[in-house]
Order: C-alpha cells, then sequence, then structure tokens
C-alpha cells in the first residue's frame, strides 16, 4: 500500500491519508445546492472526489466517499415560486436531474449521498448540543452561532474575522449578538411552503450545520478527508468546522481538500468561477451530449485539482483529440507475448505516485502519454494492458471498452435515414437526424467512402 498525500488547506502542509477506526477512509465532499441543473464547474469536485476514491481503492485503502444534496435552501424557495410549484418537488427534481446527468459520466454513485431533509434530527440535535453549552443562542426563532467564542475561527480561510462577510446564509442582522455571527436553524417566514418543528419553533436548517451533521452521522468524527470547491472554504466549510469542534472538542476531518474553481471568459475579458447566478454556464448535461462524457472528464483531469481551470469549446475538443489518441493506440495491435517489460512497469509507478503526490492527474496523464509513445517506437509487452488499467483510474475506461464501431441499432438506423435524407436533398431532415445521432454520442463524418459514426469524446 503506498503513502498517499493530500494538501492540507487549514495547515497548508500535504498530509499523509490515514484510515480511521476499522480501516475505513472516510471522506465527504460537499454536493450541490439543488435549485437548477449542475454547470460543469459543479461536475469537477464530483469527478475529482469519485476517481479519488478509485485510486484508494487500488491502492489497498477502503475509501467512503459521502456526497451530500443540499434540497432546501433559499435559493430553491425563490426557484419553485418563479416555477409556481412546491419547493419539495422543485428540489425532487432538480435532484432526478443531478443524478441523470453524473451517471452520464460513468464513474458510478458515492457510498452514500444524503440529503439534508432526510437528516432534519441529527441536525437539530447538534444545534441543541451548541445552544446547552452557550456557542449558539436563539433570537425570535432563529439559532445564531457566536463566532467570537470560537478561539480558532478564520485559519481555515486565513482571513481576518472582522474583515469577513457571512453572506446569504447569516441571517437577520437584527436578531443577531454580532454581525460575524451565522444561522443555524431558521425561524419560517412568508412564503416558505417547507418547515420542520423545533425547540425553537417551525422553521428549516441553515447551510452550513447541514454538512456538519451528515459527516459526523455517516463517518463520525475525524475522518480523513472533507472536500469540496474552494469557493466554500468560507464560509462553508469555515464555518463547519467551528461548530463541530465547538460542540464536540474534536476536529471534523484530518484533512480539507479543496478543488479549484472551472473559469470562463466572457467577451474576451477576465477569468470568472463559472456559476449559474453569473449566467456564464455550461451545463454538464449539454457537454455530454456535445462532446461525450469521456471529452467532459479528459478536461477535468487535465489540470491539478487545485488549481483553476479554464473552460473553453476548444478545451474540449482537445480533449477529445487527445483521447482519440489513445483509442488509436490501443487499436493499432496487440502487444508482444510475454511479461510486462522495465519500461512499462517505470511508467506505471510514475503514474501510481504521481496520483499518490496530492491527487497530479496531468503528472499521470503526462507518464501516460510517455507510455503510448514508448510502445509506439518500439513494441513492448504489457503496454496495452498498463494503459487500460490506468485509464480506469481516470475515469477513462471507455476508451479502452468502446470501439469505433460497436453503436446499436438505433444509430445505425438514424445514419441509413439521414443518407436516405441527404440522396433526397431533404437536407433539413438530414441536419435533424445528425442532431439525434449526436444526442445519442455520436459524430457523423462524411468521407469519400461514405458516412461513418465515430464516438464523440474518444
Amino acid at each position: 500500500m503506498r503513502e498517499v498525500r493530500i494538501r492540507d488547506t487549514l495547515s497548508g502542509e500535504e498530509r499523509a491519508v490515514e484510515a480511521g477506526p476499522g480501516g475505513e477512509v472516510g471522506i465527504y465532499a460537499c454536493g450541490p445546492t439543488t435549485y437548477g441543473p449542475i454547470h460543469i464547474g459543479n461536475a469537477r469536485p464530483y469527478v475529482v472526489f469519485m476517481l479519488l476514491r478509485r485510486f484508494l481503492a487500488h491502492e489497498g485503502y477502503r475509501p467512503k466517499l459521502v456526497v451530500n444534496l443540499t434540497d432546501v435552501n433559499d435559493k430553491i424557495y425563490e426557484a419553485a415560486r418563479e416555477r409556481g410549484v412546491s419547493s419539495a418537488a422543485h428540489a425532487e427534481e432538480m435532484v432526478a436531474g443531478y443524478v441523470a446527468d453524473t451517471d452520464a459520466l460513468g464513474l458510478g454513485r458515492p457510498d452514500a449521498e444524503p440529503k439534508a431533509t432526510e437528516t432534519i434530527g441529527p441536525i437539530v440535535g447538534l444545534i441543541e448540543d451548541l445552544v446547552a453549552t452557550g456557542h449558539a443562542y436563539e433570537a425570535g426563532g432563529d439559532v445564531y452561532f457566536r463566532v467570537r467564542g470560537f478561539a480558532s475561527y478564520g485559519e481555515l480561510s486565513n482571513r481576518d474575522p472582522d474583515a469577513m462577510d457571512q453572506g446569504e446564509e447569516a441571517g437577520s442582522a437584527e436578531l443577531k449578538e454580532d454581525r460575524l455571527d451565522f444561522a443555524l436553524w431558521k425561524a419560517r417566514k412568508p412564503g416558505e411552503d417547507t418547515a420542520w418543528p423545533s425547540p425553537w419553533g417551525e422553521g428549516r436548517p441553515g447551510w452550513h450545520i447541514e454538512c456538519s451533521a451528515m459527516a459526523e452521522e455517516l463517518l463520525g468524527l475525524g475522518f480523513a478527508i472533507h472536500g469540496g470547491g474552494a469557493d466554500l472554504v468560507f464560509p462553508h466549510h469555515e464555518n463547519e468546522r467551528a461548530q463541530t469542534e465547538a460542540a464536540r472538542e474534536r476536529p471534523l476531518a484530518r484533512i480539507w481538500m479543496h478543488n479549484g474553481m472551472v473559469e470562463a471568459r466572457r467577451g474576451g475579458g477576465d477569468a470568472e468561477k463559472m456559476a449559474k447566478s453569473v449566467g456564464n454556464v455550461f451545463l454538464l448535461g449539454e457537454a455530454i451530449r456535445a462532446h461525450g462524457a469521456a471529452a467532459v472528464i479528459g478536461f477535468l483531469v487535465a489540470g491539478h485539482y487545485r488549481q483553476p481551470l479554464a473552460f473553453s469549446e476548444a478545451a474540449l475538443e482537445e480533449a477529445a483529440a487527445r483521447n482519440r489518441r489513445i483509442r488509436e493506440f490501443l487499436r493499432e495491435g496487440a502487444d508482444p507475448p510475454g511479461e510486462a517489460d522495465t519500461a512499462v512497469r517505470r511508467r506505471r509507478e510514475a503514474f501510481l505516485d504521481a496520483l499518490a503526490d496530492d491527487f497530479n492527474t496531468p503528472r499521470a496523464l503526462a507518464e501516460l502519454f510517455g507510455l503510448v509513445a514508448d510502445a509506439r517506437r518500439e513494441p513492448l509487452p504489457g503496454a496495452r494492458a498498463v494503459v487500460t488499467e490506468l485509464l480506469g483510474l481516470l475515469g477513462l475506461e471507455s476508451l479502452a471498452a468502446a470501439g469505433e464501431d460497436d453503436r446499436d441499432e438505433e444509430a445505425d438506423r438514424l445514419l441509413a435515414a439521414r443518407e436516405r435524407a441527404r440522396a433526397e436533398r431533404d437536407f433539413d431532415r438530414a441536419d435533424e437526424l445528425r442532431d439525434r445521432l449526436g444526442e445519442l454520442g455520436w459524430e457523423v463524418r462524411d468521407t469519400a467512402e461514405g458516412a461513418r459514426l465515430v464516438r464523440r469524446g474518444g
């Protein structure tokens, strides 16, 4: 079992991933707030932590990955009112869309996907413990956390508390003892159609306390890794850390792991975080339909998880081109018989070492393409078998499993119908059929020998 090290946001140092009691490596990654379809930026933490789980299992660890769903929130209430549906129905629809879109990536599901609305009991219990110890107080049916009562507040985000703004989840300023305090429980307000009973009256939990309770409920305390996007360091993770340690006098997690944002540029301007509120999103489902799941994953693993990643259509096309190079290599023939060549074993170890060193996927990719180049210069026993093994650790196993001609009967039927429409000069119909093939993940290429289908993203 090789030692796996991850950069810890709190200490700023790489720390070894350690198993907890019973040998389990607990990982909690914050999932989306389900008020709208997810975009390709939301997919980055999903891909990073699903692949980290794969790698840890490959190395002999016993990972347990929990990715939560925030299904009660001010944004959900607002989106539901705009549609004229209940907040519960809206959230349920968005959760189903999220599951379908992430299923389409082909990476499997996390070990647990708890919802805030299904964890109200543990949430209320944790708030009660904070009130009982003087770390929280009730005001007007709301409950607030006393930030200044937690001495190390601000250390995770490396910020001065006096310069902080708690944002939309802060609660009502007139009810708080201190402007820094943040809401643990919010009293029901007019127009909110979902609420739960509590010792402080009907209401619903604040955002931060939800994750503290869900993480403790499923992973206990002091689990291996707590992760999510870098935009969650403050206030979300800063507040999670504070409220759990204040209530339990133990750390929530040993390592805090944060991925950089996917950034977009509008009109050639400065890079900005991809966000629905900004209006610069590229939805995950659209990206998969247009370019294929393998291209989306290839794009997301091309940069180091901690760094920002610049999004563009060209970047997805470049990822698809890289994937095609690997597909072509795997189809070119078979390896010579015999045990894996020394050079092949060396490339494999370098690939695995890269992932063990703060999950460095671009360095791992470089070793993978180095192995492909080596094997093209000189046939190497075991090269294709190792490439296939390593592709699975990057979520790109489809490049080895799916050939250009492994299409289904529906794709063949649509292609034949398109060719008939072109022969009849019904080009609108031909374009419609091409678009339907694209939705199924196929690109139509017109060649001198006739039309042929090629998997998108590879």
